[in-house]
């Protein structure tokens, strides 16, 4: 019985220290997290603008049902992310595998240089691609070099979203690439060498064995990558500033607009805050479903 009961206060002691750790990062996270949130719902409930609000019910969210530039801006959101999304993924599991090769020279070399536009400055970088893409630009000069007619990148809805896309891949494979790394590393390479011996093929190995070993690090980038471009601002801000017209304008580049651009009306860009994280969190409920088979 005493032997019992030491025990019984040891689970105790074992459970309230956790309790100990815990408390301080969940508090942080209620505050900085879920109470932000609460607030902002809150505010979407609310109309009118500046400081001059007043309980409005669900006024905000029918207005977005009316709303054509909310459209567009949605649109041109699912299309960065339909599109973008796959493409880095394919492409960074691709290069990683690449790299992964024990037998590869200087392979430390070419991943810093795949994963260093990662580590450029967000402003650096859209600068730099508007200026490649300008009407004087690097691109257009390779265009007139090899006989073609060069191209209104920006001047043009599809070919300036081409541009953001571009942008996009450029920078974030090589983000990506380094999970997939991290994630073929507890791959033993033994288990390849084998699958060579019994007569597997390169691609054979890549879809037996990568992509089905890598299936959760493949859902988490998924997740990531869908919760990023939902809430892409950058590019379109600094690379487009929205244009054409609204041509490329993102879900949250229009909420900063009419936050802090136009007249700010913080309950409705609180309203449609609330719409990307319901759509966030769908998109991810989907994506544990379909790719956890648990």
């Amino acid at each position: 019985m005493k032997g019992s009961g030491k025990k019984l206060s040891l689970e105790r002691r074992h459970n309230l220290t956790g309790w100990v750790f815990l408390i301080p990062a969940t508090a942080l996270i209620a505050w900085m997290s879920f109470y932000p949130m609460i607030q902002a719902f809150i505010l979407s409930l609310q109309t009118g603008l500046g400081i001059n609000l007043k309980f409005g019910g669900l006024t905000n969210y029918t207005r977005i049902l009316q709303d054509a530039t909310f459209r567009q801006c949605l649109f041109n959101t699912i299309f960065y992310l339909i599109i973008q999304v796959p493409v880095m993924l394919i492409l960074a599991l691709i290069l990683a595998s690449m790299l992964n090769n024990k037998h590869l020279r200087f392979k430390g070399l070419f991943r810093t240089m795949i994963f260093l536009p990662c580590a450029t400055s967000l402003v650096s970088y859209s600068m730099i691609f508007r200026s490649m893409f300008a009407n004087d630009g690097l691109v257009n000069t390779l265009l007139r070099g090899i006989g073609m007619e060069p191209v209104m990148w920006f001047a043009n809805a599809w070919t300036a979203r081409a541009v953001i896309i571009i942008a996009l891949i450029w920078r974030w494979t090589g983000y990506n690439m380094v999970f997939y790394l991290a994630g073929l590393q507890n791959i033993e390479y033994s288990v390849y060498e084998a699958a060579k011996i019994d007569g597997a093929s390169p691609r054979q190995s890549f879809f037996k064995i990568t992509v089905p070993l890598l299936k959760p690090t493949i859902l988490l980038t998924a997740i990531m990558s869908t919760n990023g471009t939902l809430q892409l601002f950058d590019e379109s801000m600094n690379l487009t500033n929205g244009g054409p017209g609204q041509a490329t304008m993102t879900l949250s580049h229009y909420i900063y607009n009419m936050s802090f651009v136009q007249s700010p009306n913080f309950g409705y860009s609180a309203a449609m805050s609330i719409i990307v994280l319901i759509m966030v969190a769908v998109l991810a409920v989907i994506q544990m479903k379909v790719g956890d088979e648990r």
